[in-house]
C-alpha cells in the first residue's frame, strides 16, 4: 500500500504546485498591472500638477541649504515654515542640496555660494565675487551690554518664561534685541542660537530694501519718479514709478497668499528671475489707484536696482552692508543674479538693530547723511487709496497711525513704525523714545506681534 501510494501524493502535489505557480502568475499580472497604473497616475499628476511640486520642493532645498549653510543649523525641517508635502519630500544636503517628492519628477536644486547664500539653480551659477563686508562703523556689532532688570524680565515674557514647554515652542522666539539710544539694553537667545547665528527676517527684507533704494536716491541713481522701468513695460504698465513699487500700488496682477502654486511661492520657489516673472503679470488695478501687498513689487524694484547700478548680486554688498557695518547680513539671489529683496535677508540680530537704529535717526549714520533729509517722512507717509489690504503701510515700514486716525498699537508712542516678517519677525522703532526692539523667531501658528509690544511698553515704563 505504502508503494502503491507514493505516485497519486506525487502527482497531488504537482497538481497543487501548478496551480500555485498559475495563480502567483495571475496575481503577478494583476500586481504589475496595478503597479503600471499607478506609475501612468504619478506621471499624471506629476505632469498634471509638475509646477504645483515644484513650489514645494524649491521650498524644501532653498531652506535646507539656507539654514545649514548660513545660519549653520542641522535641523531644516524644524528651522523654518512647514510646507504641506514635507512629508513627502526628500530631500539630499551636500554642495548642491536637492529635494523631490518621492523621486518623481525632476529635483529641485539649491547651490550655495559664499557670501551670497543659497539660490535654486538647475545648474551652476556665476553671481561673481562677493564684496567683503566688515563691521567697522557698527557700534551694536561688538558692544557691551548695560541690562536693565526690568528690560530683561519683560524680555522673559517673549520667551515665554516659566509657561509649559508646549506654550514656549508655539511662541517660538530665537532672539530679542533692545536699544535705548544706541545702547543695547537687553539681549536673549533660546538654545541653539546666539549673538552670532544670522537668522532669516522674510519680509522685514523689504523695509531694508527701502532704506538701500533711499541710499540711490540719495547718490542720484534713481528717483522715486522713474518711470519706463523695464523694457517689457510698453503698455499702461510703462507709468509704474519706483514709488509705485514701493508703496505696492503699482497695480500689477498678484496673490500673496503662501499656498503651494500662488504667485508668491512660484515666484520665490520657481521662477529662476523673479523680477521678470512679476514683470510679466498684468495689471489687474490701475497704477496708483489700490494698494495690494506684494512681495513681486519689491522684487521688480530690486531688478531694477540692479540694473541701475550694474552691481547685480552684490548690490546689498556694495551700498547698504558696508555703510552700517552689517558684517553678518548676507542677501539671497535669485538665479538672475538679482537679490530677492523680499524675502531673503538674513542677518544676526544686532545686525537687524543696527538697520532700525540707522531708520529711526533718519539715515544719519556715523556723522553722515546717507539718505534723503525727509526720505524716512515720505516713507511714513500714507497716502488714500479707495482700496488697501494693508492700511498703515508707507514705503516698506508700517506706521502706528493708521488712515482714520487710530494707533495700531494704542499702548505705544504715535510715532512709532515696524518692519515685519513671516512667522513673527519684527522690528518695533519709536523715535520719541530713542528706542529699537528686535525679536526673531519662528511662529507660524500663533502671534507674538502683542509680546514684543508689549515688551517696548514695558521698556519705554523701565527707562524712562
Amino acid at each position: 500500500m505504502r508503494h502503491g501510494t507514493r505516485p497519486a501524493r506525487a502527482g497531488t502535489r504537482i497538481r497543487a504546485s501548478i496551480r500555485i505557480v498559475r495563480t502567483l502568475r495571475r496575481v503577478g499580472i494583476v500586481a504589475g498591472s496595478l503597479v503600471l497604473v499607478i506609475v501612468v497616475a504619478l506621471t499624471g499628476v506629476y505632469l498634471w500638477q509638475g509646477p504645483l511640486l515644484l513650489t514645494g520642493t524649491g521650498y524644501a532645498a532653498h531652506n535646507a541649504c539656507a539654514v545649514t549653510q548660513l545660519a549653520g543649523r542641522e535641523n531644516p525641517a524644524s528651522d523654518l515654515p512647514p510646507n504641506p508635502l514635507v512629508p513627502y519630500l526628500a530631500v539630499a544636503e551636500g554642495e548642491v542640496t536637492t529635494a523631490s517628492v518621492l523621486g518623481v519628477g525632476t529635483p529641485q536644486q539649491a547651490r550655495h555660494t559664499e557670501g551670497f547664500g543659497c539660490t535654486l539653480a538647475s545648474g551652476p551659477l556665476d553671481l561673481g565675487a562677493a564684496t567683503p563686508v566688515g563691521s567697522a562703523g557698527n557700534p551694536l556689532a561688538d558692544a557691551a551690554v548695560a541690562p536693565n532688570p526690568e528690560v530683561e524680565a519683560a524680555i522673559g515674557r517673549v520667551f515665554a518664561d516659566g509657561e509649559p514647554d508646549e506654550v514656549v515652542e508655539l511662541i517660538g522666539t530665537r532672539g530679542v534685541v533692545v536699544v535705548k539710544d544706541g545702547v543695547i539694553v537687553g539681549e536673549r537667545y533660546a538654545p541653539g542660537f546666539d549673538a552670532d547665528t544670522p537668522q532669516l527676517g522674510w519680509s522685514m527684507s523689504k523695509s531694508v530694501a527701502s532704506l538701500m533704494t533711499g541710499m540711490l536716491v540719495k547718490q542720484g541713481v534713481v528717483s522715486l519718479d522713474d518711470d519706463h522701468l523695464r523694457p517689457e513695460w510698453t503698455d499702461e504698465r510703462a507709468s509704474i514709478t519706483v514709488e509705485n513699487l514701493l508703496r505696492m500700488d503699482a497695480g500689477l496682477e498678484w496673490d500673496e497668499t503662501y499656498d503651494l502654486g500662488t504667485a508668491i511661492t512660484r515666484m520665490l520657489y520657481l521662477e529662476p528671475d523673479m523680477g521678470a516673472y512679476v514683470a510679466g503679470l498684468p495689471l489687474a488695478h490701475g497704477v496708483g489707484e489700490v494698494q495690494q501687498y506684494s512681495s513681486g513689487s519689491t522684487n521688480v524694484l530690486c531688478s531694477v536696482l540692479a540694473e541701475r547700478t550694474g552691481l547685480g548680486a552684490d548690490l546689498p554688498r556694495q551700498t547698504i552692508f558696508p555703510a552700517l557695518g552689517l558684517s553678518s547680513a548676507v542677501w539671497e539671489p535669485d538665479a538672475a543674479g538679482t537679490p530677492v529683496c523680499s524675502s531673503y535677508l538674513w542677518a544676526t540680530p544686532r545686525d537687524w538693530a543696527a538697520v532700525g537704529q540707522f531708520a529711526l535717526q533718519g539715515g544719519e549714520w556715523d556723522g553722515e547723511q546717507l539718505l534723503p533729509e525727509d526720505w524716512m517722512e515720505q516713507s511714513l507717509m500714507l497716502s488714500g487709496y479707495a482700496e488697501s489690504d494693508d492700511p498703515g503701510y508707507g514705503m516698506g515700514w508700517r506706521t502706528n497711525v493708521l488712515p482714520d486716525g487710530s494707533l495700531r498699537w494704542p499702548s505705544l508712542p504715535a510715532d512709532a513704525f515696524s518692519a515685519n516678517g513671516h512667522d513673527g519677525q519684527l522690528m518695533l522703532v519709536i523715535p520719541s523714545e530713542g528706542l529699537v526692539v528686535v525679536r526673531l523667531g519662528f511662529t507660524p501658528e500663533a502671534s507674538a506681534s502683542d509680546l514684543v509690544v508689549d515688551l517696548a511698553r514695558d521698556a519705554i515704563a523701565a527707562l524712562g
